[in-house]
């Protein structure tokens, strides 16, 4: 069997050079065997300087898309920075940039939004959260899966840096939970979680045997103002807030002795943005750790009532929601992110509750809702 080397050389935006990669592959018969896109070396075109970085990202009508697109957009200029879904936008939203319908598992479409808008990075935000998994474990394996295989696909076919995230629940009831370093045992007990193991796994061996720049951040419970909760087990430490203006009384589903790690979502954006421009000389890891500060439902709620003294909080525990954050880390270790990349959060606790609360009063008073 004959084999060929290809050589892929490539500048980065900071004038990193990228490593030089040498793959092996192996030449076709003009047999009807079907190959794996991903053996299909022949397909594929050499990296290229990027002199226009050209941004898909999917599932950009949830709680991260929209504005990572905002900030994209700021920097990249609005029509470089393309959100998709498979929902209908808000008139906002396509008031702001382009916006494409795009199902994460019709590749053939996929392929061609890619090609016919010079993509040139793509992240991939579509996925069914924890507890709206364990609802539907056949759908969630599909978008969860599938869907990741068609993102990865387009992106080793098209030299694409790719991002993805994981997640707090990528760790299980076996792992270190205080802190839960980069690398260790995980083994989780959630079909998301299971599938976001995948994603890493996939993806760094992409990395390591074709040159695939794969990236992917494991996010903690991420705390925003304008996206409805949609289905996480740390969606408590959103809806608290908006309880807390509104009827000034908060069911939380978790006891409240339990601690998680979370993040303010500005933090979410900066940090994801901030590691996909790192050079690839300074990333020692393919996924990383980032924490901002971790804590229980009733020490956010202490903080609340500092503001609000009003509040309050009944705790009924939901078996399911209960039973997956007690297989989840108490804290992040974080150091890698930090030493590579210059990682660094701006928002503590108390800088979160505050912004959280000023920020819904300012919506509600737009919205013309009362504030209790």
């Amino acid at each position: 069997m004959q084999t060929c080397v290809r050589v892929c050389v490539g500048l980065f935006w900071r004038g990193c050079v990228r490593r030089i990669q040498s793959k092996p592959s192996c030449s076709f018969s003009s047999s009807s065997r079907q190959w794996s896109r991903w053996n299909s070396w022949e397909n594929l075109s050499p990296l290229a300087p990027q002199d226009n970085t050209r941004i898909l990202i999917t599932g950009g009508l949830g709680q991260l898309g929209i504005g990572l697109a905002q900030i994209l957009r700021e920097q990249y200029g609005s029509e470089n920075v393309i959100l998709s879904d498979i929902k209908k936008p808000p008139s906002h939203v396509l008031n702001r940039g382009p916006f494409v319908y795009a199902d994460i598992l019709d590749y053939k479409h996929l392929r061609e939004l890619v090609v016919n808008n010079r993509i040139t990075w793509l992240v991939h935000y579509s996925a069914l959260l924890s507890a709206v998994g364990e609802a539907n474990v056949a759908l969630a394996r599909k978008i969860n899966i599938t869907g990741l295989h068609n993102v990865l696909d387009l992106a080793l076919e098209n030299s694409l840096r790719i991002f993805v995230p994981s997640t707090i629940g990528a760790f299980g009831p076996s792992s270190p939970r205080d802190p839960a370093p980069d690398l260790c045992v995980q083994r989780p007990r959630t079909i998301y979680g299971v599938s976001k193991v995948h994603c890493e796994l996939m993806g760094e061996y992409l990395h390591y045997k074709y040159g695939l720049d794969f990236r992917c951040l494991r996010y903690p419970g991420v705390i925003s103002v304008n996206t409805p909760p949609g289905g996480g087990t740390t969606d408590y430490a959103v809806q608290i807030f908006h309880d807390a203006l509104s009827t000034g009384h908060h069911e939380c589903y978790l006891r409240k002795e339990t601690r998680l790690p979370m993040m303010h979502i500005s933090d979410c954006h900066r940090a994801t943005v901030e590691f996909m421009q790192a050079p690839q000389c300074q990333l020692s890891l393919r996924t990383y750790n980032i924490a901002a500060m971790s804590f229980t439902p009733e020490e956010v709620a202490q903080e609340i009532r500092k503001h609000l003294p009003h509040l309050k909080v009944t705790y009924n525990p939901d078996s399911v929601r209960q039973t997956i954050a007690d297989s989840w880390p108490v804290r992040f270790d974080d150091s890698n992110a930090r030493r590579d990349w210059g990682w660094e959060p701006a928002f503590g606790l108390q800088e979160l509750v505050s912004d959280m609360l000023q920020s819904i009063r300012n919506k509600r008073a737009t919205d013309g809702l009362s504030i209790s």
